[in-house]
């Protein structure tokens, strides 16, 4: 089941890197800036943590609802801030801050606009499942590198969580030449994780708070005694510049966007458990199970 979507996402995001060259490329024909927001065309850049995908095709549904062109563009986390920097990506709903991805910010930051935070106790973790007893902590990987093939499986290799196991998590716990990160993909992690757990193996791997794979699977943080993946983040919402002036009902709909712990694995859990591979199918499903949800962002129409 994990194997067609993890061909779908990837897929996805080679097409949309594709897509954003071609955009950058065509800079100055005129078809972004405030051409955009004439024409109510409204892009999303996202990478494909769960939160991500799940928030932007919540907007997707809202804004198309009020009448407006919502274009999704998959794509490396590090590519989403540059288009958001060229104006070629309007809109992301993902940014972790301060310090998952500070570098991004610190690169880009005078170029983009804040808009807002909508949740406000994200967290980096590095996880096993609860059967592997003997494992608690980051500092018991050393001893137990051989438990785990040698390998902490990863994510995508532009991801802020990536980093800091990278450069922080195996030099400071003395994992170095006993464990190695494997990169791919969050669906290619998740995939991995899925069989350990069916077949009872041991298996490390990066995560991060909210994620439904906490309720679904049996999983336990080890703890970070040295703080190298830092503490809790805010998940922020970033756009282009000028972007709140083209679209200020926009603007005001995502300032008021909210989501709890209940919400959002709610929404995930139907993303990618009950309605694989259709995500906007799970978005109709989840604001038919919440009725007064789409309210709570709402603003009267200019």
């Amino acid at each position: 089941m994990w194997s067609s979507k993890l061909v779908r996402r990837v897929a996805l995001a080679a097409t949309a890197t594709l897509a954003l060259t071609s955009v950058a490329a065509c800079g100055d024909d005129g078809d972004s800036g405030d051409a955009a927001g004439d024409n109510k065309q409204i892009t999303i850049g996202y990478m494909a943590w769960d939160e991500a995908i799940a928030s932007s095709y919540l907007w997707k549904n809202l804004l198309e609802e009020k009448g407006y062109d919502v274009e999704l563009k998959n794509v490396e986390a590090g590519i989403v801030y540059q288009g958001l920097a060229t104006g070629d990506i309007d809109l992301f709903l993902d940014s972790w801050l301060p310090q998952t991805h500070a570098d991004y910010m610190k690169e880009y930051g005078d170029k983009i606009e804040k808009v807002g935070v909508w949740y406000d106790n994200a967290s980096l973790s590095i996880a096993v499942p609860e059967y592997v007893s003997d494992v608690n902590s980051l500092e018991d990987l050393a001893a137990k590198a051989d438990t785990f093939g040698g390998e902490i499986i990863g994510i995508e290799p532009g991801a802020g969580l990536t980093a800091a196991t990278q450069d922080k998590v195996i030099p400071e716990y003395g994992l170095t030449g006993k464990l190695t990160l494997k990169t791919s993909s969050t669906p290619a992690m998740l995939a991995a994780l899925d069989g350990a757990i069916k077949d009872q193996k041991p298996i490390v791997v990066t995560l991060w708070h909210p994620h439904w794979a906490y309720a679904n699977y049996p999983l336990k943080d080890l703890a970070d005694p040295k703080g190298t993946l830092g503490g809790a983040e805010e998940i922020n919402m970033l756009a282009r510049q000028g972007f709140g002036a083209d679209f200020p009902e926009v603007t005001e709909m995502l300032k008021k966007f909210k989501m709890d712990d209940q919400q959002l694995g709610s929404l995930e859990d139907l993303m990618f458990n009950v309605h694989k591979d259709d995500e906007e199918k799970a978005v109709e499903e989840w604001l038919k199970a919440n009725p007064d949800y789409a309210g709570t962002v709402d603003v009267a129409s200019s």
